[in-house]
């Protein structure tokens, strides 16, 4: 869940969107990176890095939190 760092406790890796980790090619780099060690063939990585690419970049933040946000907390 996206929240601001007042609203919520960390759940061990973290990104603060406001920082360099914020671009969206490092969350894509990350996605990639944790599929992979989740072991999704290329063909899955390679469609949900599409599919985090087909809107804009909160739609991105969303998805990326909806895949991880179990141990990714995301500042804003």
């Amino acid at each position: 869940m996206i929240k601001s760092k007042s609203e919520q406790e960390p759940r061990g890796i973290e990104i603060d969107l406001t920082g360099p980790e914020g671009n969206a090619f490092v969350l894509l780099g990350y996605a990639s990176m944790w599929l992979k060690q989740m072991g999704c063939s290329v063909e899955e990585r390679s469609c949900f890095l599409e599919y985090m690419k087909m809107s804009s970049y909160d739609a991105l933040v969303e998805i990326f939190d909806e895949k991880f946000g179990h141990f990714v907390t995301i500042w804003r």
